[in-house]
């Protein structure tokens, strides 16, 4: 018991009295495999120690007590049948030499085949010994059919030595029989033998468990060795859901105390309180808005407000419908800190949002955004705006305002975390779109200000609450659900682009709303034909390419191959196309894409709005910031490579004024698939917290905390964070009782050895892009 309590704090950092880390924990120790070649199998699905192969979970359950009768089998069941050895003998393959053992079997009245295929002679006599005839054993595998007849191929087998062994054997052929992922070589019944092998022996001292045990009783949960035993070897489907609900459990629990512990080391740090001052910059813009502020936008406004006259840093999320009105709340929330005497700092994720911010908030403020200038407001202050492509006097200045404190506002990209970049008294940081940025990115703007700033994250990209408790659970959330009132909506349809007759009403559509005095987007995958990356080129984020989907970029296959998929279309290519096209009615077409310059993509922007060229040809560089008021329509050419949630967004920068707005999605994908069932989410509903809800559904918790990892041991396997808000409620509401109690973990090492474990592979980073 000591030692194996020594060896499990030892994985978990901690010193032991006699400086000794003995490598005697069970759970380290190499998967149990027959030689080199199958440790070189198991490792190819990131099972290593046996503590790798204790979390490589079942996918799936076959009933096993519907196949046990020979007379019954079927192609494609899993079965586990008590029979006797009729016959066996070593065959060898005619072309490679390669041995096999082929056996017959029989329950008494009908005979099964088996064969089981060895690159060993010795291996093949080493089955030929135990097949012996007369034997008794447990046979269990897939049954599956070898010139026109049924065979169990490669089974994993018992002999049954006495009648204890043969009772035991009959009475696990009822058990549910769990379907492992499995590799070439490496069966599921071989993967679920060597578990047995893992499973048996081991007690509950050897198990760590992450879960504390007053919380297991609280809760009513068994230990972990337990679970592992009802998911591996079931007795009844009752023992599957008791396991899953466990280890589901223990999940939300591990996710929920990292995020617990960043919140409490956020409260401990100290900030500057920027309480409300009456009569300043707020209390000025208030009284000049022209509308009347959402419900949503007042409780946010407050719950924000209240954060910021704390002296412990704010850390919130506002995230809202699209054109919900986040910016008029993060600038109420940035006019309460500079009213305090601090300034604040708005990150955005390229140069054309960036820049848009700059516009949108100095016409917000009016002369309040000119202090110190002619004309400018006697409490004015000033916004500032640092990018990369900016020349030299222009950041100049701007860099000198942002020291000085004259701009309270500071709004860039990447830029802003430059080393000339210093503030005054950094008191606020925005990050808008936080899913663009990174833990080192943050920390670097943070690490701008004396005291610790206080902290709003804003997206654009809702996502259902139970996700948002995951995925940020150290912040405290926001939401804006209203769309301000002026608004006329829009209608989205999907253009099947094998339709002749639709594609010509498409472009006609959009002649139709240019005429009208409209501004039309028409939206890319690509920037260049020759282009051969199906890559958004602005951001660097891959397009969805789903396995059903029916476009690619390719040549031409050999003759008799199935034709070629038709290529995406590019900003350049359908420029050109358009100028030529009379359904326009000769209206000037303009285009923006990530390799344009700052100014370059500025002046397209500017073009567009102010009519000179009402038609933009557009990468996805437009998917957020971009406010024409005047934009009623919107083409997306190969909306089928595009992500539900950008759509929502790119479908966003249309019918922001009085007009309505038409969206219309051009498609070949099929009905059914993925990419189709997304578009016919978007033509549902212009909810964007139920088309995340639906996004998630089809795209599967993989991607929910960074790239699926395949099997490893990060990744969630029960927690559906989509469904599963009571279990995450629960789990939080523990890991934040036990971290006020314990913020170190120093008395959960098991704790602490697992978050380390789930937050693997990158996870962490991805935890800390808030």
């Amino acid at each position: 018991m000591a030692g194996t309590q020594r060896a499990r704090a030892s994985r978990s950092g901690l010193v032991y009295e006699d400086g000794v880390h003995t490598p005697t924990d069970p759970m380290t120790e190499p998967v149990p495999a027959r030689n080199a070649a199958d440790l070189k199998k198991f490792a190819t699905l990131g099972i290593e120690t046996k503590a790798d192969l204790l979390v490589h979970y079942p996918w799936r359950y076959a009933d096993s007590r519907e196949v046990t009768d020979i007379a019954s089998l079927a192609i494609g069941l899993n079965v586990a049948l008590i029979a006797r050895v009729r016959g066996a003998q070593m065959k060898h393959a005619a072309k490679t030499g390669r041995p096999r053992v082929e056996a017959t079997i029989t329950d008494g009245n009908r005979s099964l085949s088996l064969v089981i295929f060895t690159a060993n002679e010795g291996v093949a006599r080493w089955h030929l010994d135990r097949l012996a005839v007369g034997e008794l054993g447990l046979f269990s595998g897939e049954i599956n059919v070898f010139n026109g007849r049924l065979q169990l191929a490669n089974p994993v087998y018992q002999i049954l030595g006495s009648v204890e062994d043969e009772a035991r054997a009959m009475e696990e052929a009822e058990w549910p029989i769990p379907i492992y992922s499995a590799t070439k070589g490496l069966d599921s019944e071989s993967i679920r033998a060597a578990l047995r092998k893992v499973l048996d022996p081991l007690t509950d001292d050897e198990v760590p468990d992450p879960v504390p045990p007053h919380i297991r009783e609280a809760r009513g949960l068994g230990s972990r060795l337990k679970a592992l035993r009802d998911v591996h070897v079931p007795r009844e489907e009752a023992d599957v859901h008791r396991g899953q609900a466990r280890l589901r459990y223990e999940e939300a629990f591990v996710l929920q105390v990292e995020l617990a512990r960043r919140r409490a080391r956020a409260q401990r740090e100290a900030s500057t309180a920027r309480p409300p001052r009456p009569g300043g910059l707020l209390a000025a813009f208030d009284a000049r808005l022209p509308f009347d502020l959402t419900p949503g936008q007042l409780l946010a406004g407050a719950q924000i407000g209240d954060d910021l006259a704390l002296d412990r840093p704010m850390q919130r999320l506002l995230q809202g419908e699209v054109g919900s009105g986040k910016t008029v709340v993060a600038l109420r929330a940035m006019l309460q800190v500079i009213d305090a005497g601090g300034q604040a700092a708005m990150l955005a994720p390229t140069s054309v949002l960036a820049a848009q911010h700059v516009r949108t908030l100095r016409a917000l403020l009016g002369d309040l955004a000119e202090g110190g200038m002619l004309g400018g407001s006697e409490i004015g202050t000033r916004v500032a705006l640092l990018t990369g492509a900016q020349g030299a006097a222009e950041r100049k200045t701007n860099l000198l305002d942002a020291a000085s404190g004259q701009a309270g506002i500071v709004v860039g990209t990447h830029a802003l975390l430059s080393s000339p970049v210093q503030f005054a008294d950094l008191g606020l940081v925005v990050i808008d779109e936080q899913h663009k940025f990174g833990v080192e990115q943050r920390g670097a703007l943070l690490a701008k200000a004396t005291t610790v700033p206080h902290l709003l994250v804003t997206t654009a990209t809702p996502i259902p609450r139970t996700v948002a408790m995951t995925v940020f659970g150290e912040l405290e959330i926001s939401e804006l659900r209203e769309v301000p009132a002026g608004r006329s909506g829009i209608t989205t349809h999907v253009v099947p682009v094998g339709v002749p007759a639709w594609m010509d009403r498409t472009w006609r559509r959009v002649g139709e709303e240019v005429a009208r005095g409209g501004r039309a987007f028409v939206v890319c995958a690509r920037i260049d034909p020759d282009d051969d990356a199906l890559m958004n080129e602005d951001d660097g984020d891959d397009l969805y390419l789903d396995a059903d989907e029916p476009t690619t970029v390719g040549e031409a296959t050999a003759p008799g191959a199935k034709p070629p998929k038709r290529p995406l279309r590019a900003v350049l290519e359908v420029a050109e196309t358009l100028r030529q096209d009379d359904r326009l009615g000769g209206a000037a077409v303009g285009v923006l894409h990530g390799r344009m310059s700052g100014e370059e993509k500025d002046q397209a922007i500017a073009d567009f709005a102010s009519g000179k060229t009402p038609v933009l040809v557009s990468t996805t560089v437009i998917e957020v910031g971009v406010d024409v008021p005047s934009a009623t329509v919107m083409v997306v050419l190969d909306a089928h490579v595009f992500g539900l949630s950008q759509l929502h967004q790119l479908r966003g920068r249309i019918g922001r004024g009085r007009q309505p707005g038409i969206c219309l999605l051009v498609s070949d994908a099929p009905d059914g698939s993925t990419a189709g069932r997304r578009l016919e989410a978007l033509s549902a509903t212009s909810d964007g917290f139920e088309l995340a809800r639906v996004d998630l559904l089809l795209r599967r918790e993989g991607d929910v905390l960074g790239a699926a990892q395949s099997g490893r041991r990060g990744t969630l396997r029960f927690l559906r964070v989509v469904s599963d808000g009571a279990v995450i409620d629960r789990a939080r509401e523990d890991a934040r009782a036990l971290v006020d109690a314990d913020p170190d973990l120093a008395q959960w090492p098991d704790l602490r050895h697992a978050i380390d474990d789930q937050l693997a592979d990158g996870r962490e980073d991805f935890l800390g892009q808030t």
